[in-house]
């Protein structure tokens, strides 16, 4: 059997295009935690957006298959340039068909607009190239005014539906994880989230803020060295190993209560409570913290510009928008606290302590016989070193 997989192997390296494993999921929040190097990303997402983008290159893909139009025209999102400056090869809109056709881990190939299983032919579609991408791109722009009036169609919609949560706080549970008068980290895995863990290193160890990873985000914490003090969201994306870490767990329900991550937690042994809200998990995430009292809320991996809050044309764009007006000048960028945290340590304080540890050493060196024995010793090193360096240079 072993001769037969790498003979078809070879035989499909010697054939045009870029093969690898299929990795298949209708949704990316499914897909991307079992994606590994090399292999051949096929989903269904119409206007692929950046977070998604970024986290098919972090894993290494070969190439994207996908069922929908990678770019749709309503808008220019952020994700096909993405994967274009990576070099991953993109065959867009090949429809729903190629589901059923192929099963998760078979060996297949991307040439042109055609993917294949040896020399069977799967799905066609559309092989977007820099160019390609670019002209649609460019040609997404004229959408921009028609979304920006669904856009605050919704808001006021979801305004009127959700009013009692963003004004009130009706529904927001209570928490066993104390955050009133604490500073706090949100931790999504969307845009740059590992650059600015890095960046927070000495704001994170000085401060010590209450640590909520959204779905993705509790992973990230682990990745970067933290353990999540509360987890919230849908769950689809968090490990089993976060879920038993000791953190608090919050499962973002929709609005009619219904939450299919809850089975799977309890199903590990481990306690949760729900908050039914319409909005993202990310929303809930800084409404848990605001209602409860935060002095500061951090936001790491998410980002508010208009082309971000359209990017991924999710209902949920409303909710966005509105929770950060709610939560308001409580809520800061990790970016802007890069910029402005400054070690309590400064380097002053750094050089006071190295003389004070100097002169503690010396009058050690003076008053004990040891001490007087090492300088004896030094003493007549530095006398010889100096008589060397004269004859040396007379």
């Amino acid at each position: 059997m072993r001769l037969a997989t790498q003979r078809r192997r070879k035989i499909d390296n010697e054939l045009p295009g870029i093969g690898g494993p299929a990795r298949v999921g209708r949704r990316a929040a499914q897909l991307l935690p079992r994606l590994k190097p090399g292999d051949i990303a096929v989903l269904d997402q119409v206007d692929l957006d950046r977070a998604t983008a970024e986290a098919l290159v972090d894993a290494g893909v070969a190439g994207v298959v996908d069922a929908s139009p990678v770019i749709s025209g309503r808008y220019p999102n952020l994700g096909p340039e993405i994967l274009a400056a990576a070099g991953i090869p993109v065959l867009d809109d090949v429809g729903t068909e190629v589901f059923g056709a192929l099963r998760d881990g078979t060996r297949v190939r991307l040439a042109g607009d055609t993917l294949y299983a040896g020399e069977t032919v799967l799905a066609r579609g559309a092989a977007q190239t820099p160019q390609t991408i670019t002209d649609r791109l460019l040609a997404a722009k004229a959408g921009l005014t028609a979304q920006l009036e669904a856009f605050a169609a919704n808001t006021v919609e979801f305004a009127k539906r959700e009013r009692p949560l963003l004004l009130d706080g009706a529904g927001v549970p209570q928490l066993r994880t104390r955050i009133g008068g604490r500073q706090v980290v949100v931790v999504s895995r969307g845009y740059d989230y590992r650059r600015e863990l890095a960046g927070l290193r000495d704001y994170l160890r000085e401060v010590r803020p209450v640590l909520i990873g959204v779905d993705g985000g509790a992973d990230a914490l682990r990745e970067a060295g933290y353990l999540p003090d509360l987890v919230v969201g849908r769950l689809d994306a968090v490990s089993d190993e976060v879920l038993r870490s000791g953190a608090e767990v919050v499962v973002h329900a929709d609005a009619g209560g219904r939450a299919p991550g809850l089975a799977r937690v309890l199903d590990l042994g481990v306690d949760a409570i729900t908050f039914p809200a319409a909005g993202t998990s990310e929303d809930i995430a800084l409404l848990l913290a605001h209602r409860h009292g935060a002095a500061l809320i951090v936001a790491v991996g998410t980002r508010a510009t208009l082309l971000e809050l359209l990017d991924r044309d999710r209902g949920g764009m409303a909710s966005t928008f509105l929770t950060r007006l709610t939560v308001g000048p409580t809520l800061v960028d990790a970016q802007a606290v890069i910029r402005l945290h400054r070690s309590r340590i400064s380097g002053r304080a750094l050089l006071l302590l190295a003389v004070a540890a100097l002169v503690v050493v010396g009058v050690l060196a003076a008053v004990t016989p040891a001490g007087r024995l090492y300088l004896a010793v030094l003493s007549g090193w530095w006398e010889h070193t100096v008589g060397w360096a004269r004859d040396r240079f007379r």
